[in-house]
């Protein structure tokens, strides 16, 4: 590789780790006030399905306790899969947070919970992915929940489907 391409190649990196670093700071700015101000707040979704039939969990769900009107977490269930995304600007854009496994519910048992094993193919390469191997996610009473961690503040997040 010549110079100019190694010294390009470097400069990228650099860009890379700085906008990482500002988004992170952002991210975890808008956590911490939603773990602020959600204390006290409670669901009173009532589960979508029959007694003795599983969830039927495919589909979009939204994040519930963001406390930033234009920001939250929205996920996507299809298939043996699933994606997270960070959506900002009132939904304008948005930014891969997870993709991985997902294992539909064959009782109706709840609360259920499934071990998400991370596609890294697909994380790899954004920017604000969870580097985790695998997530834990669980579903009670018509809510997704799962743990989000950023530069040492961790909030659970709960999704509705809409």
């Amino acid at each position: 590789m010549s110079i100019i391409a190694l010294c390009a190649v470097e400069n990228i990196r650099k860009w890379r780790v700085e906008m990482k670093k500002f988004l992170l700071i952002a991210l975890s700015s808008v956590l911490a006030l939603g773990m602020l101000t959600a204390c006290g707040k409670t669901n009173q979704s009532e589960p979508e399905n029959e007694p003795g039939t599983p969830p039927d969990l495919v589909g979009e769900w939204k994040q519930t306790n963001s406390d930033a009107e234009d920001a939250w977490q929205a996920a996507t269930i299809a298939g043996d899969a699933i994606e997270v995304y960070w959506v900002s600007d009132n939904g304008d854009t948005k930014a891969l947070y997870w993709a991985g496994s997902f294992d539909a519910p064959t009782t109706a048992d709840e609360p259920y919970t499934w071990e998400s094993e991370n596609d890294k193919d697909q994380t790899d390469m954004a920017i604000l992915a969870s580097g985790d191997d695998t997530k834990t996610f669980t579903y009670q009473g018509g809510v997704i929940s799962y743990e989000v961690s950023a530069m040492g503040v961790t909030q659970t997040v709960k999704l509705e489907k809409q």
